[in-house]
């Protein structure tokens, strides 16, 4: 049987069940690049939409009543959850910030 017969198969480089786009050309990390304004903006608008988010549902919570339906527990929950949320988008911001100024001063 010969490498090339018709029970074998030909291999390919592969990411996953989907396969590569572009063949790897081993500099990616160096020539990578991430779509910092993008993260900029989305970072930028959603910061201050999780912070109201996370004081009305606050403030909604600290007013229930015990038998107010959604009760004080479930908004507590989510009003931490958009908290954690503001918070992971303004380290965002500030990590989106210091490498676009990195960019800009190493031109």
């Amino acid at each position: 049987m010969g490498a090339s017969g018709p029970g074998r198969r030909e291999r390919r480089a592969r990411s996953g069940t989907i396969g590569r786009r572009f063949p790897r050309t081993g500099t990616e990390p160096a020539t990578a690049q991430s779509p910092l304004a993008l993260r900029l903006l989305l970072s930028g608008v959603f910061v201050p939409v999780f912070v109201a988010a996370a004081v009305v549902l606050a403030v909604w919570a600290a007013r229930s009543g015990p038998g107010d339906s959604p009760g004080r527990g479930p908004l507590v929950a989510v009003a931490v959850l958009c908290g954690a949320l503001a918070l992971s988008a303004a380290v965002d911001l500030l990590v989106v910030g210091r490498r676009l100024r990195r960019e800009r001063d190493a031109r």
